[in-house]
């Protein structure tokens, strides 16, 4: 779909015309023809933030564009002439019509910098603003106002810079940050991949402030009472990694200040490096969490990666996932008294196996419903023979029980152009199979009382809605519809 505002290559939702097609150079060239097979940049668009909103504008001005939106980064792009990639954000204005449905919100910071390419966003209501990451430890974390054209700043020199990819409020103003940053393969094993991501939480001075304040890491304490850490993770097998992913275990936890405007002062730094420097706890790759709705966000949900590859040596029984350290996909549950407590408790909520493996994305459907869904990679898809699917987990399931299992609300597939991504090695340029992103569900509420967990969802009702992008191939952004009463009967 065009972009309403296109500027230079970046002209459509989910392409950039970096190669024209040679009948219409206007155009990407989405299919590659037979004699000299080329592709356009796929742009990736990622996490998904929607707003019900008023008196907003866009590139006409003379346009009512209605007031549902939904906010997207996007996490690729061709390199410009620097050879960097130029980043930016959209806005899918859902009210609108197609000549106007989408709009390019911003290409630039408010130094002129062009964005980095952008993975997680969320709305802080406190500050105001959208927050942006962009899993790039050299790269800046973004706060932008959602009005066009959006005015976006780097907030890095307090919320810190590091493979930030999952970004959630709390209800006290906290910023709660998951970062997905992939490790060495450890020695002595085969594919099995050193946890090396970490959750982080900042702490605002005030609660709308993004520019003073404490970023804290997260600290799981074995049974010894000792940091699991890094170093204690990085050995195969490391005893402390397996704990950790065994059901029916609990570890107490604590938060680590790592960096303090107050006393460190206000330029960007890497928080990864930092984490580890304070003995920080290290996932494998986890990638988002989110707050169980309408308790008072006392518990936080989010999940790693793992290794997505069948042959690691930590990914236990393809089965039931029994004996592994993390390598198919695990999601944990941090427990605290309120979400500004400096102690919790932690324990492991799922462990994966090869059918529910390489989970992303994570997004509460209800109070007792948490959607959970896959990037398997391709790798992974060739070796169990099967694509990424989405699952629904509840909460209130034992899952050490292997007669309980998710259900699968998506089974993905592939389009056509991952297909041909798939086939032709994505053209050099582009990834192969789908991967189901931005799964989210919301009212749109952009007040403090709308933070996502405060309010028990009501999906299909109450203006609950739900919204998934399939990325690669075509980038389609979805909404899912609750059944009509017909569909039901049948």
């Amino acid at each position: 779909m065009r972009l309403e505002n296109p500027q230079g290559i970046i002209g459509w939702y989910g392409y950039e015309n970096d190669t024209p097609s040679p009948d219409e150079a206007t155009v990407p060239e989405m299919v590659p023809g037979f004699v000299a097979p080329a592709e356009a940049q796929k742009t990736e668009p990622d996490k998904n933030t929607y707003l019900v909103l008023k008196d907003q504008k866009g590139a006409d001005d003379s346009y009512d564009y209605g007031t549902h939106f939904l906010f997207q980064g996007h996490e690729n792009a061709a390199a410009n002439t620097t050879s960097q990639k130029q980043g930016y954000f959209t806005r899918i204005n859902l009210d609108a019509d197609t000549r106007h449905r989408v709009t390019l919100m911003a290409t630039h910071d408010n130094t002129g910098a062009p964005l980095a390419t952008i993975d997680g966003s969320t709305w802080d209501p406190f500050a105001q603003r959208l927050l942006f990451t962009t899993e790039n430890a050299g790269a800046p974390t973004y706060a932008a106002t959602a009005s066009y054209p959006s005015t976006v700043e780097d907030v890095s020199g307090a919320l810190g810079r590091g493979g930030y990819e999952g970004i959630q409020n709390d209800s006290a103003g906290d910023i709660w940050i998951v970062e997905d940053i992939g490790g060495a393969v450890k020695p002595g094993s085969i594919a099995a991949r050193m946890p090396n991501g970490f959750v982080y939480r900042y702490v605002p001075r005030q609660a709308s402030d993004l520019h003073n304040g404490k970023l804290q890491v997260l600290q799981v304490l074995n049974d010894a009472g000792q940091p699991v850490t890094f170093e204690s993770q990085a050995t195969f097998p490391s005893p402390d990694q397996t704990a950790l992913r065994t059901y029916g275990k609990t570890f107490d936890t604590k938060w680590v200040t790592i960096h303090d405007t107050a006393v460190d002062g206000t330029a960007p730094f890497n928080a990864n490096v930092l984490a580890k420097a304070a003995h920080g706890t290290p996932f494998k790759r986890p990638e988002n969490g989110v707050f169980r709705p309408g308790i008072g966000f006392r518990e936080f949900y989010f999940d790693e990666t793992g290794d997505t590859n069948a042959t690691s040596s930590e990914n236990g029984d393809p089965e039931t996932g029994a004996g592994g350290a993390g390598g198919w996909a695990s999601i944990f549950k941090l427990v605290q008294q309120d979400p500004s407590a400096n102690v919790g408790r932690l324990s492991l909520f799922y462990e994966g196996n090869q059918k529910v493996a390489g989970l992303d994305n994570i997004q509460f459907l209800s109070r007792d419903v948490l959607l959970a869904v896959e990037d398997a990679g391709d790798t992974l898809h060739m070796q169990r023979k099967a694509l990424d699917s989405g699952y629904a987990f509840d909460v209130t399931v034992d899952y050490s029980n292997t007669d309980n299992q998710p259900i699968r609300w998506l089974a993905e597939g592939r389009d056509p152009s991952a297909t041909l991504d798939s086939a032709g090695g994505g053209f050099g340029k582009n990834d192969g199979d789908n991967e189901i992103t931005g799964a989210h569900v919301s009212d749109g509420d952009s007040s403090i009382h709308g933070i996502l967990g405060a309010k028990l969802p009501h999906f299909g009702h109450d203006g609950w809605r739900w919204f998934w992008t399939q990325q690669h191939g075509d980038n389609i952004t979805w909404e899912v519809l609750p059944a009509s009463r017909s569909d039901r009967e049948d």
